[in-house]
């Protein structure tokens, strides 16, 4: 049981520590390099701090205490005025060190007088100096490494009094290591300067080719991109203009192309309709204006449908009015339409791309069923939805995407208008995704099909 609970832990820590990391890849390369800058930075200074500066600090102290024994051992052979002054100017002079004696004192009572709030600091270097003194004295000493910023105060208890030895601060410790600590400090800023500079600039190239990549993707132009950055990135970026060109020539061409046959239907569909027009009444009369409109009809589905509308500019647009002028053709042909929206949501898009999306599903909505719901509402994380609804028969759930394929044909036929060519929800679909969005549909609660709109801000 214990494996298993600690194998979960191991997983849960792993998700968290992954939940933890940053998401962008400018955050990512900066850890890449700055974390192993950092940990190679602690490193070198608990390196240096345990193996050199408490070494040279463990030798400087030996050396002080070295000297003090020998003052003190110097005093107790001769205790004369005139001994301890030779003795005195001689420490001074040779050895840095300032001695004077004080009769009939004693040590005093606290570690520190007064006792300081900054003793972990100081406690290494004073564990050091203390173990240095025990080894050299035998007498009981008392020392002080903060009362004095520049100096050691130390006392030792003789005959007839206490010496007191001021001993200036570099004899005693390391003193510079806090130059190497900002010099490591400075050197670590340094280096993650320079590294947010070169990444930042590697990342402003993917991005601009991540934005351009999304602006051809909605139907925008791509202005004045050129490659720039790493080469990878630029082999990147004239692959996605090399795309880009072939995209638009074979755009360019179908929309040609489709333009030329219904330009050259249209001919003889156009004298067909004037000799019917001309002819007599009668029940086959009829029935030919029919076929004649309906093969009409699917030549602009057809063309619509190539085109893709891929040349309109995006501006901002009411959709409140945008869906009810819409919805008047639903209105006409006799369906129940309502229709609920914000007066002030707006959105950017391609309005009259738009226009034919939510006319051919309001228009899809309104064959199959009699009441239709129209609504557009302000999405929780950007961006802005438009669902259809309506109470016809519904399409089942296993069928849906089937029924966005062009030209498909449901058994229900709920994809197409009785005159249609199965394009509607095909051409709704490329509209949306033009614009960076996607329709889905779903369960009415009206009991129908509601197809949602989905666009970005």
């Amino acid at each position: 049981m214990r494996r298993p609970l600690k194998a979960l832990g191991v997983r849960r820590l792993g998700r968290w520590i992954k939940r933890q990391m940053p998401t962008t890849l400018f955050g990512r390369s900066l850890l890449i390099i700055v974390l192993p800058i950092a940990l190679m930075q602690v490193a070198v200074t608990y390196v240096f701090f345990d193996a050199h500066w408490k070494t040279v600090t463990s030798r400087l102290s030996e050396g002080l205490a070295g000297d003090i024994a020998w003052a003190v051992e110097s005093y107790k052979e001769d205790p004369s005025a005139a001994a301890f002054a030779k003795l005195s100017k001689r420490a001074e002079d040779s050895m840095g060190l300032s001695i004077a004696l004080h009769p009939g004192r004693s040590l005093p009572a606290t570690k520190r007088d007064p006792p300081v709030l900054i003793e972990p600091f100081f406690a290494p270097i004073d564990r050091s100096l203390r173990h240095a003194l025990e080894d050299r004295l035998d007498d009981p000493f008392w020392f002080d490494t903060t009362r004095y910023p520049a100096y050691v105060d130390i006392r030792v208890k003789v005959p007839g009094g206490v010496m007191r030895i001021l001993a200036s601060r570099d004899r005693a410790f390391a003193t510079q290591g806090h130059i190497f600590v900002l010099w490591m400090t400075v050197a670590t800023v340094l280096l993650t300067a320079v590294a947010i500079l070169f990444i930042r600039n590697q990342v402003r190239a993917i991005e601009r080719l991540a934005n351009a990549a999304e602006a051809f993707g909605r139907g925008g132009e791509v202005v004045a991109f050129k490659p720039h950055g790493a080469r990878e990135v630029r082999r990147a970026a004239n692959a996605f203009l090399s795309m880009r060109s072939r995209i638009l020539r074979q755009i360019e061409q179908r929309t040609n192309l489709l333009a030329s046959v219904s330009h050259d239907l249209r001919t003889p569909l156009t004298r067909l309709k004037l000799a019917l027009a001309l002819a007599e009444p009668s029940k086959r009369t009829a029935e030919m204006k029919g076929d004649v409109a309906e093969m009409e009809h699917m030549i602009d589905e057809y063309l619509a449908f190539a085109r893709g509308e891929g040349g309109e500019a995006a501006e901002a647009v009411r959709l409140l009015d945008l869906i009810e002028e819409v919805s008047e053709g639903a209105v006409r042909a006799g369906a129940r339409v309502s229709v609920e929206a914000d007066p002030e949501l707006m959105a950017q898009v391609c309005p009259n791309a738009l226009k034919r999306a939510l006319a051919n599903l309001i228009m899809n909505a309104a064959v199959h069923g009699e009441n239709v719901a129209v609504a557009a509402r302000a999405r929780t994380h950007g961006g802005v939805e438009i669902v259809v609804d309506d109470d016809g028969p519904g399409i089942p759930e296993d069928r849906y995407e089937e029924a966005f394929k062009a030209f498909g044909r449901l058994d229900e036929a709920r994809n197409q208008n009785t005159k249609g060519v199965g394009l509607g929800l095909a051409i709704a679909r490329d509209v949306a995704r033009g614009h960076g969005g996607d329709i889905t549909l779903d369960r009415s609660p009206l009991g129908g099909l509601r197809a949602v709109v989905r666009l970005p801000g």
